[in-house]
């Protein structure tokens, strides 16, 4: 697409969101223990996966792995440093600017984990999606600490209860400024 030298570049809306970190975390960071959730919210699953449909996910071989397959109506990049690995309906690559190049078109391509791939990609990200589960886990992994003098916090909705768990809960979003 060309944009037409009469239209002022800077009134055009900006579509293009940047790299997105989603996750959910409890209070302590929390993210996952033996590679599995700790947790079962089906409301934050839906968002997931609204908010990822039609675009690319990346993520780490061990995320992969502990998913049952490859994530429906979204474009799948697996990072790892095994260069034999292959997985059915994913693309590999062997780091996250590798996987960056591959999703150039996308405009909202998000990284969906695991901890290690969340730390390398937070200088890169230019949107954090949080889901904040309002209990703290015994976990083996957890999410990188968001620095407020890097990124602000521009939403938050609160959610007293999972229909399932019972668990409090808020969606927040930040920005990095």
């Amino acid at each position: 697409m060309e944009i037409d030298d009469k239209i002022d570049p800077i009134s055009l809306p900006k579509t293009n969101k940047g790299v997105t970190i989603i996750a959910a975390a409890g209070e302590n960071d929390a993210l996952g223990k033996n590679n599995k959730l700790i947790w079962y919210l089906p409301e934050d699953l839906q968002r997931f996966k609204k908010l990822t449909s039609g675009h690319s996910v990346i993520m780490g071989r061990k995320t992969f792995e502990s998913m049952p397959k490859a994530l429906l109506n979204r474009r799948n990049i697996i990072i790892t440093r095994n260069k034999n690995y292959s997985a059915e309906g994913a693309e590999v690559c062997s780091s996250i600017e590798n996987a960056l190049s591959l999703v150039k078109e996308d405009l909202q391509p998000f990284i969906i984990g695991g901890g290690e791939i969340y730390r390398q990609s937070m200088a890169l990200a230019e949107q954090i999606e949080l889901t904040r589960i309002h209990k703290e886990f015994d976990a083996d992994t957890f999410f990188p600490n968001i620095p407020e003098t890097k990124w602000k916090l521009t939403s938050e909705v609160q959610h007293p209860k999972s229909t399932t768990d019972g668990l409090s809960f808020s969606y927040l979003t930040y920005i990095k400024k």
